[in-house]
C-alpha cells in the first residue's frame, strides 16, 4: 500500500516496512516512504556532490527509474553555501530534483581532505576550497544547519571519521565516543525533525569491539535509520565484510540500514546478503568518464582497440538508450575525448546499477536469493575462481557458491 505525501509528511518524514525477507541470509526487500518519493530497497544511489549528476540532467536521471540521489553537505555548504540554498527552497528547488535526496555530513572530507583539516571537540576545521573563504569551521551544528537549508530527505549526522587503515586504536577509540557526543548535538541542533531524518553512523574501523561500542551507543537514540561508516577506506575485503556483518548483527531490523561508499556489483550483491539496504558510491558515474561500461561480466574498458570494430551494443540484456541506440565500435572512438560519451555511458552504468538492485530485490520477493547470487558469481566467475572474501561472506549467511 501506497501512502500520499501529505500522509507521509503527518506520520513521519520516514517509515520504512520491510516487505520480503530471504530465508537464508539476511538479505531483505522494504520500502522507503520519504517525503519526496517512496523508495524500493535494497537501493543504489547515485552521487550528485554538488547538486548536480555529472553529464545527466534531472528528468533523465528520473526516467532511469532512480528515486533518491545523494548530495555532499561540505561542498553544497561552501558553494554555493546555506543562505543561498534557503532562498531557493531547497536544494530540490535549486537543482529540479522531485527525488529524495540523502546527504553526507561533510565528516567523510576528514580523510579526504586531511591535509586540509584540523580535528578538535568541537568539529573540523578546513581550509576552504571556496577562493571568498579562508578557512571552514565545520561543527555538528553547522552541518546540521547546512544540512537543513539543504533540505534532503536524510541528512548525517557529522562523525569523527578515522582512516580505516590506521593503526591509532587509541585514536579510534576517542572517533567512536566523540561520534556519539557529536550525534546528540546533531540532534539537539535538527531544526526541520518533522520534515528531516537524521542518522547516525556507526564508528570504529576494523576493530569489532570498538564498533560494538559504536553500535549499540547509537542504537539507544531515538533515530529512524542507521550509517555504517568508516569501511571502504583501503582495508582487505575479509575486514570489510566481517566490520558490514557486525554491525547489522546490532543494527535493529526495523530500521534502513546504510552503507557508505559502497557501489561495486559484487559489493553490493554480497552486502546485500548481509543485510545492508542502501548504497552510494560514486564508482559508477567516475568510470563512466574514463571510458568504461559496467556489465554482468564486469568492466568494459571502451577505450582498448578490441572494440574498434565491435558492432554489438554494450549488453544485450540491457534496454537503456544506450544499449538501445549505439555501438561498443561508436562509443570506443569518443569515450573520453567527447563529452556525449561521459553522458552515454554514464546513463548505461546507472541503468546497470539499477537493474542490479531490482533483480535482487525481485529474488529476495520470490525466495530465490541464494540462487540469484550463486548466478551472479558464476557469471563473474566462470572458472569458479571466487576470491576467498567472498566465498566466506556468503557462507556466514548460508549461502554456498556454485
Amino acid at each position: 500500500m501506497k501512502i500520499s505525501l501529505k500522509l507521509r509528511k503527518m506520520v513521519s518524514p520516514l517509515v520504512y516496512n520491510v516487505t520480503a525477507e530471504c530465508k537464508t541470509s539476511k538479505a531483505r526487500v522494504g520500502e522507503l516512504h520519504l517525503p519526496h518519493s517512496t523508495v524500493d530497497t535494497p537501493v543504489f544511489m547515485p552521487v550528485g556532490t554538488q547538486g548536480t549528476l555529472k553529464g545527466l540532467l534531472p528528468e533523465q536521471i528520473d526516467n532511469l527509474g532512480i528515486k533518491i540521489l545523494l548530495a555532499n553537505t561540505y561542498h553544497l555548504g561552501t558553494r554555493p553555501g546555506p543562505e543561498l540554498l534557503e532562498k531557493a527552497g531547497g536544494l530540490h528547488n535549486f537543482m529540479n530534483w522531485h527525488g529524495s535526496l540523502l546527504t553526507d555530513s561533510g565528516g567523510f572530507q576528514m580523510v579526504s581532505l586531511l591535509k586540509l583539516a584540523e580535528v578538535t571537540e568541537d568539529g573540523v576545521k578546513f581550509q576552504s576550497l571556496n577562493a571568498e573563504k579562508n578557512e571552514v569551521m565545520l561543527t555538528p551544528e553547522h552541518s546540521t544547519h547546512i544540512q537543513n537549508a539543504i533540505g534532503a530527505d536524510i541528512v548525517m549526522q557529522l562523525d569523527d571519521v578515522i582512516k580505516t587503515t590506521s593503526p591509532d586504536k587509541d585514536r579510534i577509540e576517542v572517533s567512536v565516543h566523540r561520534t556519539t557526543r557529536w550525534l546528540d548535538r546533531c540532534l539537539n541542533a535538527h531544526k526541520n525533525p518533522d520534515t528531516q531524518s537524521i542518522f547516525p553512523i556507526v564508528q570504529g574501523t576494523l576493530y569489532p569491539d570498538l564498533r560494538t561500542i559504536s553500535a549499540n551507543d547509537l542504537i539507544q537514540r531515538d533515530v529512524r535509520g542507521f550509517a555504517i561508516g568508516g569501511l571502504s577506506g583501503g582495508e582487505s575485503k575479509d575486514d570489510f565484510w566481517k566490520m558490514v556483518h557486525l554491525s547489522t548483527n546490532i543494527l535493529p531490523k526495523n530500521k534502513p540500514r546504510y552503507l557508505m561508499g559502497v557501489g561495486f556489483a559484487m559489493d553490493l550483491v554480497v552486502c546485500s546478503a548481509l543485510g545492508v539496504d542502501m548504497f552510494d558510491c560514486v564508482f559508477p558515474t567516475r568510470t563512466a568518464r574514463f571510458g568504461c561500461a559496467l556489465t554482468m561480466k564486469g568492466q568494459l574498458n571502451l577505450r582498448q582497440k578490441t572494440y574498434k570494430k565491435d558492432f554489438r551494443k554494450i549488453d544485450d540484456d540491457c534496454t537503456c538508450t544506450t544499449c538501445q541506440t549505439y555501438t561498443r565500435a561508436y562509443l570506443h572512438g569518443i569515450v573520453t575525448v567527447q563529452t556525449v560519451a561521459c553522458h552515454l555511458l554514464t546513463v548505461h552504468n546507472l541503468a546497470f546499477q539499477a537493474r542490479l538492485m531490482r533483480e535482487m530485490r525481485e529474488s529476495i520477493s520470490a525466495q530465490q536469493f541464494p540462487q540469484y547470487v550463486q548466478n551472479f558469481f558464476i557469471n563473474l566467475y566462470p572458472e569458479k575462481d571466487y576470491p576467498k572474501w567472498i566465498v566466506d561472506a556468503l557462507s556466514a549467511v548460508n549461502i554456498s557458491l556454485l
